[in-house]
């Protein structure tokens, strides 16, 4: 496909954002939706004028220079909805331990303020990170530009104006209500055309690659791309109420429709928030400690059990409900057999440190590497632990399920992120290194020491919870009443307040290092021989 045609797709598609939100504004009466409509206008608009002046220049971008500057803009935007998902998370667990801190106002409110936090930390902070290091990782790994001329930035601009236009409908009581796809409709529709051309420059990447082998990290990033385009599509099946309404209703009802739910949200867990930072660890945590991956073969062997098993698990979600018990048994089975690929995993990039573990002490991005995968082997054996019908009797519906995937989200995800934008944004921005090491360990310190104190607390919530509402006295009546056991809650959410706080100064600081990074000189351009090659431009 020629520089033109892509031009042409990408003006395309950005017209079609512009009349859905025109027709958006001129037929709707509410607010929620006409402000919707408006920021697609916007969108769209700069879009439009963006690439009219591109494709009016007459010189072509040069063939044999990365093309980083999308990947820019990708790192902000991850570091933006980071931090606003680490303060709306804050600010959830002060309400939780005094609810008066909501204000008492319909828009402050638990219900309405926590999808902001998921959308902006999963969505916003993890998604923008896979976007943006595997547009890096596959054309290193190809030796070939970025496919997708301006389609690229239609990608990533486009991905981020989905994550606005749903966290700015939460508050205005936009949502479907399901959990991690809580955005309506149009929406959704929004994000399918956006994965769809994702999915079409990173397979076009790879076709011009002038490296015959595709490289590991690059599976485990397309299985993330086509596995959550899947997950998406069926899981947000609805009939809109009608076209000037932003409501809409599920195709499923019933036990179907939590099946259909769990089987998304543990998947969106299984190929967002694992298989796309597996393939972070494989490129990036070799490359920072210069050594090669311990087994390679492992590597595809985890590859293969992860895609092959995490599809089965979803239902370990609905133990003791109205789901068939077979089905249960089958996502509690699987669940199980998954630690052997997860630890696989594990052990591969544990034993790549071999020879290197004196960089552990002196880089602290590798340290952030290094406890993220630790932290990764602990919540896979937990959850699989946890997915066993009798511990799941006692941990279901109680805080040591909000440990459990705080453990995932701050110690795995958020770490393995942090570690890897320290090492890609002096590469991407042409910097000497980190603005400070000590800033770099400060953050380290300040997250580890939070993420610890704030899944310490929930583990023991969880399982007092569980207790008081198993105890029963003699006669077999409840000993203790509801109120009871969320009285006796208020001393640990405090400590979970404590440590979020620990953990979003920890991220502010990381923020202010990275800002000057890229605020400082540039090192002296140095001879490379790996560079994108001419052939298949």
């Amino acid at each position: 496909m020629t520089q033109i045609t892509e031009n042409l797709t990408a003006l395309i598609c950005s017209l079609l954002v512009l009349v859905t939100g025109a027709v958006v504004v001129l037929y709707t009466n509410e607010t929620g939706f006409i402000l919707h409509g408006w920021l697609m206008i916007l969108f769209s608009a700069w879009a439009i004028s963006s690439i009219v002046r591109l494709m009016n220049r007459s010189i072509e971008p040069k063939s044999l220079e990365y093309n980083d500057e999308v990947i820019k803009w990708g790192v902000l935007a991850c570091l933006f909805w980071g931090i606003l998902g680490f303060t709306i998370g804050d600010v959830l667990a002060w309400q939780l331990a005094f609810p008066d801190l909501n204000g008492d106002l319909p828009w402050t409110n638990f219900g309405r303020i926590r999808p902001i936090h998921t959308t902006s930390v999963v969505f916003g902070f993890a998604g923008n990170a896979l976007m943006s290091t595997s547009f890096y990782v596959v054309q290193r790994t190809s030796r070939a530009r970025l496919a997708g001329g301006q389609l690229g930035w239609l990608v990533m601009g486009g991905y981020n104006l989905f994550v606005l236009l749903a966290v700015t409908g939460y508050p205005l009581g936009i949502t479907q209500g399901r959990e991690y796809a809580e955005p309506e409709w149009y929406a959704d529709l929004l994000l399918l055309i956006v994965w769809l051309g994702y999915f079409w420059i990173y397979m076009r990447t790879l076709a011009r690659r002038s490296e015959p082998h595709i490289y590991v990290a690059n599976w485990y990033y397309l299985a993330f791309i086509v596995v959550i385009a899947m997950l998406h599509v069926v899981n947000n099946l609805a009939i809109p109420f009608g076209l000037e309404y932003a409501k809409s209703y599920s195709a499923f009802s019933g036990v179907q429709d939590a099946m259909t739910q769990w089987w998304y949200g543990h998947n969106a867990v299984g190929f967002l928030l694992t298989a796309g930072f597996l393939g972070m660890v494989y490129y990036f945590l070799p490359k920072a400690a210069n050594r090669p991956i311990y087994s390679y073969r492992m590597s595809i062997v985890g590859f293969w059990g992860i895609t092959f098993l995490y599809l089965w698990v979803g239902s370990h979600h609905l133990h003791y409900t109205a789901l068939p018990d077979w089905v249960q048994i089958l996502g509690m089975t699987m669940s199980v057999i998954l630690l052997v690929p997860s630890w696989a995993s594990v052990f591969n990039a544990i034993l790549t440190l071999n020879g290197a573990w004196d960089k552990v002490r002196t880089d602290p991005a590798i340290r952030f590497m290094m406890v993220a995968v630790l932290f990764y082997g602990l919540t896979t054996f937990e959850g699989s632990f946890m997915a066993i019908k009798q511990v799941n009797s006692l941990s279901h519906y109680t805080d040591w399920t909000i440990g459990h995937v705080h453990a995932g989200a701050l110690g795995w995800v958020a770490f393995i992120t942090f570690g890897t934008m320290y090492k890609m944004v002096p590469w991407i921005w042409n910097r000497e290194g980190v603005y400070s090491i000590r800033l770099e360990a400060w953050h380290f310190w300040l997250a580890l020491s939070g993420t610890f104190i704030y899944v310490g607390a929930m583990w023991n919530s969880g399982i007092t919870q569980s207790l008081m509402w198993q105890t029963y006295d003699i006669e077999g009546n409840f000993l203790y009443s509801f109120m009871d056991s969320v009285k006796a809650m208020n001393g640990y959410y405090i400590a979970r307040a404590i440590g979020g706080l620990l953990y979003l100064i920890g991220a502010l600081i990381g923020a202010y290092n990275i800002y000057m990074t890229v605020q400082g000189p540039k090192k002296a351009p140095q001879p490379s021989n790996n560079l994108p090659v001419a052939a298949g431009e």
